[in-house]
């Protein structure tokens, strides 16, 4: 633990704590009653309820489109259902960025409908709501759907044999069971969509921020870092109580039920309801998951002879000092790097985590761990550049700063992926090997790694996919002449005219295939049947 204690320490409770400290600490003395100036503002309050209200929205939203493709993709037996479950959660890795140039790009200025119909979405709270319904459909779909395929047909089976109808068996039996499953799934949907940074800024504007986007605005365009400390506290505040409520309910999830091979549960569609139920979600998915993607890769083809991919190879002294595209290369850069450090971290932590004598302050550390996927961001970011400016500490100018941050987000997806494999190997193969003589790093060599090699290249592939993506901390510290490929499109965004538009959806494009390929890869190497997260 000594090592991901002390990297979680340095890198992350260290930069929030100066962020805090510079907003509210004056002269040496700690000005609390500034929390409450702040949030008796007329408009930190509105920001307040709009990200409150619109991540309830969202996943009331999300639930009812996806709970219906939860129950397709467990319990019914099709052509393409691999297929189809891969593409349910390539949007899941994909960056909020991209999510965001992908709606854009379809309800947005000469977006497909404003091409169609001449309607725009884009200055309204739906394209925040759909986006975040694309992003975070396969929350519910893995996690729901992975326990829908485990509970055994045949306990609602016997509801309906003693003359329950089949609305009723499945509320009085199947629901109860599926429901801290629900609960869990709906508090990651409510935790993600009340964080959201990317998506609101591109489709939000100026009319929407969340208190997300509100510290951004606050630390890079006002600068009143007193502001943006508080904000900081209300939201670690309000992502601590998610988290509890979150880890009760998966306790509840792992002790409740008996449950079955989920290889055995799916059948064939059987009647007319079953069958429109599939049609249903198929077009579902096409129409929300298939057709924002494929409209930005069209509008990234809009210019001739692909003109806006040649352009990316020219530079910019106006947006970059570099070309374009030399951000993919940065980005893969700095993602290796960011999987290495996130698989050592995490890989130590699980490994912690894992022993079965590991304390009550060990285990604690493991709801700490998933911190950094909840709290700002660019909180982390700009307190990067506050805290580590001095010696011998000074990483302002080194390139290591932004795969660290990367990393720091990174390394709860090993953990959460490499725990349950690690918890899973029997002690009884350890001491064996133990009484035969093999040292502790031999016995780790030889019994542990083989069986969690394959977990091992999964965390590492959700590692290196939620890096190439980070976009909230990346955007403070990612130098001018290094940016990164989320970077590089926001900023392309920002900035007026068809070419750089086109530019950014280039780009968008270009870093969508490279998490999709990298899910795909995961895909064939994944070593949980469940289908859970």
């Amino acid at each position: 633990m000594a090592l991901p204690v002390a990297f979680f320490a340095l890198f992350f409770a260290w930069p929030v704590a100066a962020i805090v400290a510079r907003g509210l600490k004056t002269d040496g003395t700690w000005r609390w009653g500034r929390i409450a100036d702040v949030v008796s503002q007329p408009d930190i309050r509105h920001v307040l309820w709009f990200t409150t209200w619109q991540a309830l929205a969202s996943t009331v939203l999300t639930l009812l489109l996806a709970l219906p493709a939860a129950y397709v993709l467990a319990r019914l037996d099709f052509p393409g259902r691999q297929l189809l479950r891969a593409v349910v959660t390539v949007p899941f890795v994909l960056p909020t960025v991209v999510a965001g140039s992908a709606f854009l790009a379809l309800v947005g200025r000469h977006g497909l409908l404003d091409q169609l119909w001449g309607v725009r979405l884009d200055t309204t709270v739906w394209a925040i709501l759909l986006a975040h319904v694309f992003f975070n459909y396969a929350v519910v779909v893995r996690t729901v759907g992975g326990l829908w395929a485990q509970l055994d047909p045949r306990q609602e089976e016997a509801a309906r044999m003693l003359g329950a109808s089949p609305l009723r068996a499945w509320r009085k039996v199947t629901l109860p069971a599926l429901a801290p499953a629900v609960a869990a799934a709906a508090l990651m949907v409510f935790l993600f969509t009340f964080t959201s940074f990317g998506v609101v800024q591109i489709l939000g504007g100026p009319t929407f921020s969340t208190v997300e986007v509100e510290i951004y605005r606050q630390t890079s365009e006002v600068f009143d870092l007193s502001t943006a400390a508080v904000l900081t506290l209300v939201q670690f505040a309000a992502v601590g109580a998610i988290l509890a409520v979150h880890a009760w309910t998966v306790r509840r999830r792992e002790t409740a039920l008996r449950l079955v091979d989920p290889n055995t549960t799916a059948r064939r569609p059987r009647g007319a309801g079953q069958w429109a139920l599939l049609a249903g979600v198929l077009v579902t998915i096409a129409l929300l998951l298939v057709l924002p993607p494929a409209v930005l890769v069209r509008r990234s083809l809009d210019a001739p002879g692909l003109g806006y991919y040649r352009a990316l190879t020219n530079a910019d002294g106006g947006t970059f000092l570099v070309a374009p595209v030399h951000a993919v290369w940065t980005s893969l850069e700095y993602a290796v790097a960011a999987t290495a450090i996130a698989v050592v971290i995490g890989g130590l932590a699980a490994a912690a985590l894992a022993r079965r004598d590991a304390g009550r302050l060990v285990r604690g550390f493991d709801a700490l761990l998933m911190l950094p996927l909840g709290v700002s961001a660019v909180t982390v970011g700009f307190g990067f550049l506050i805290a580590l400016d001095k010696p011998p500490l000074d990483l302002r100018q080194t390139w290591i700063l932004v795969p660290l941050a990367q990393a720091l987000v990174g390394a709860p997806f090993v953990v959460r992926t490499m725990l349950p494999v690690l918890r899973a190997v029997d002690v009884r193969l350890r001491e064996a090997a133990a009484v035969l003589g093999a040292s502790p790093w031999r016995v780790w060599r030889e019994v542990d790694l083989p069986l969690v090699r394959r977990a091992l290249l999964v965390a590492a592939g959700f590692a290196f996919a939620v890096s190439l993506g980070e976009f909230g901390a990346t955007v403070f510290i990612a130098r001018p002449d290094n940016p990164t490929l989320p970077v590089a499109v926001a900023r392309l965004l920002s900035r007026p005219g068809d070419l750089n538009y086109g530019q950014a959806m280039a780009l968008s494009t270009i870093l969508m295939v490279v998490c999709a390929v990298a899910l795909l890869i995961l895909e064939r190497l994944r070593t949980d049947r469940t289908g859970e997260f």
